[in-house]
């Protein structure tokens, strides 16, 4: 095992030798990187060498991409690899291919080839370190087959990059103190969803509020947070509450944490993630017997995202005091209302209020979570400071036309409800296209009843528009919404909204945003600040106390609300080492 002390020490020459295997075949990335030790920290040294990257030119980036080899290519099949690589094709069962799986892979090396004029890479270790399956590794590759080659090429120096810093780890002897555990009990709760899974799907996440799978997966975080050391209950609304008590007399109370539900067929990490990278930390604290001269209460609250009763927030919301009451007679797709279910779960709604904390307890709320977003991916930071969270307007648009016959109806008598809706469709696009911080999204859209020889007789539809500024996005809802009804007049066909958010923009405090600044640049990683465009639990917690958020980098071009939203432990680890940096120092 080489150390990062002797790296610092040793002539340049030695450098580059012990450095040879990082990156295939290309020694002028550690020649490069050598003249900048000595590194204070193994971090330090990963971003000196994807700097080299970043910065070499695109002859010497399509050079490095093409030292790769295929994936179960024939240097494979051969035994030509590195070293490095047999061990990671190895890794994801690459060598067990059956005979169908080579020839799907031979075919997409292929066509990947003849498109891009270069080689698929993938980190097969996957986000864990553990290896991708076969499957996961096909989807990705049909997948990005999608991809134009500019994006392409970005992206397989990422999963370089990533390579790269599993096998610098290895070479390291680089323990990951929080990653694994947290991405290990991601993976177990990500098993527990209200969709049975069939044999064709590796995966679908859904877990709305108060169902069986919400219900276990609140269970287990209950037990983890009791397990870390903390006192740990689920409060009358759901949401699971731990505390890391302190001896020290009259302590406030520093909270933390995130939602548990999810959005349908969603991803393991939105949310969750800064429930469990807290319980990390306290487990840590705990077995270290270290005390802190507050509270440290980790939340992770019932429901954030709305799927079942259009309500968002409610677990903040009870937190703060802000708990509608009348929202208990809200009902779900099958007419169960929300009382009905939080008696089923064993809840006495009665109690909700009961929840609500006194500002003057408290010290502040923190929140880490994945971006959702691809900002951090395209600068290649694990971590981002969030300056503020965009503020929302959501809408449901029910359109009533007329239902008439395809064939005997002339154009210019419909009271068509889908055209109507298209044209809104294109209306939010437009019109939310005109400021930077300005986005508007038509996600949900049906028809109901629709017959393929029928006019659309009615429509419904979902508006969601969001900036960081408020005066800029209510703007832009006044337009649409006046855009909705001068298009609904045109066309003959009646509308109602419904609105289900209305949530301001919140800024994050700048005392706050300073404290995990200096604790991630103490991490040897740059202090970036950027805005979260996502709605967040802090959104909520900004009414009775200052808030901060912590983002870290999301995988697969940023998705998220979606299967593909990934990340690695790398960045769970350094994420959870800022976030106990930042509460040692609060």
């Amino acid at each position: 095992m080489t150390t990062l002390s002797e790296l610092n020490r040793c002539d340049a020459a030695t450098f580059i030798d012990r450095l040879h295997g990082i990156y295939e075949h290309s020694p002028w990335i550690p020649e490069r990187a050598a003249a900048r030790r000595p590194f204070a920290s193994e971090t330090a040294l990963k971003l000196a060498l994807q700097d080299v990257v970043t910065n070499a030119t695109l002859d010497e980036q399509l050079g490095l991409i093409r030292e790769h080899p295929e994936l179960a290519g024939k240097a494979a099949v051969a035994g030509q690899l590195t070293m490095e690589s047999t061990s990671e094709q190895a890794a994801s069962g690459l060598h067990l291919c059956s005979a169908e799986e080579y020839a799907t892979l031979h075919q997409l090396n292929a066509d990947y080839n003849a498109k891009f004029g270069f080689r698929f890479i993938l980190a097969v270790k996957g986000p864990t370190g553990k290896g991708l399956t076969r499957r996961q590794v096909i989807a990705a590759f049909a997948r990005r087959l999608k991809n134009r080659r500019p994006d392409e090429i970005a992206e397989c120096l990422r999963q370089i990059k990533r390579i790269a810093e599993i096998r610098l780890n290895d070479l390291l002897g680089v323990t990951l103190a929080f990653g694994p555990a947290i991405m290990e009990w991601a993976e177990t709760i990500a098993a527990w969803s209200d969709v049975e899974v069939g044999e064709d799907q590796d995966f679908d996440l859904t877990c709305a509020y108060l169902t069986p799978a919400h219900q276990r997966t609140a269970a287990q975080l209950r037990d983890w947070m009791t397990e870390a050391g903390m006192d740990a209950n689920i409060d009358a609304v759901g949401n699971v509450v731990g505390v890391y008590r302190s001896d020290a007399p009259g302590a406030r109370t520093l909270m933390t944490g995130s939602h548990y539900d999810t959005v349908r067929n969603g991803g393991k990490y939105d949310g969750r993630l800064g429930i469990l990278l807290p319980i990390a930390i306290v487990r840590h604290l705990h077995q270290l017997g270290e005390q802190l001269p507050f509270h440290l209460e980790v939340v992770g609250f019932a429901e954030e995202e709305g799927v079942r009763f259009k309500s968002t927030f409610l677990g903040s919301n009870a937190i703060t005091g802000r708990f509608d009451l009348a929202l208990l007679d809200q009902q779900d797709a099958d007419g169960i209302s929300m009382r009905a279910a939080l008696a089923a779960a064993g809840h006495d709604f009665t109690r909700i209020p009961d929840i609500a904390r006194k500002p003057e307890e408290l010290l502040a709320f923190v929140e880490v979570h994945i971006e959702q977003g691809p900002v951090l991916l395209q600068r290649d930071l694990a971590l981002g400071v969030v300056t503020a969270i965009a503020g929302s307007s959501r809408y449901l648009v029910q359109l009533t036309g007329l239902a008439s016959h395809a064939g005997t109806t002339p154009m210019a008598m419909r009271k068509d409800a889908a055209a109507a809706a298209a044209e809104i469709v294109l209306l939010v696009e437009q019109r939310c296209a005109q400021a930077p911080s300005l986005v508007g999204t038509v996600g949900q859209l049906e028809v109901p009843g629709g017959s393929v020889n029928v006019i659309p007789g009615a429509c419904k539809l979902s508006l969601d528009i969001r900036a960081a500024d408020d005066a800029v996005r209510l703007a832009a809802v006044q337009d649409v919404l006046d855009g909705i009804a001068a298009i609904c007049e045109r066309r003959q066909v009646e509308f109602a909204l419904e609105q289900i958010v209305d949530a301001a923009a919140a800024p994050c405090a700048p005392r706050l945003m300073d404290q995990l600044g200096a604790a991630v640049e103490r991490a040897g990683l740059p202090r970036f600040d950027l805005l979260s465009g996502a709605g967040h639990d802090a959104m909520a917690m900004a009414a009775m106390t200052d808030v901060a958020m912590l983002f870290t980098r999301c995988g697969n071009g940023g998705i998220s609300h979606n299967p593909l939203e990934t990340m690695t432990a790398d960045d769970a680890d350094i994420a959870a080492r800022v976030l106990l940096d930042f509460i040692r120092n609060f």
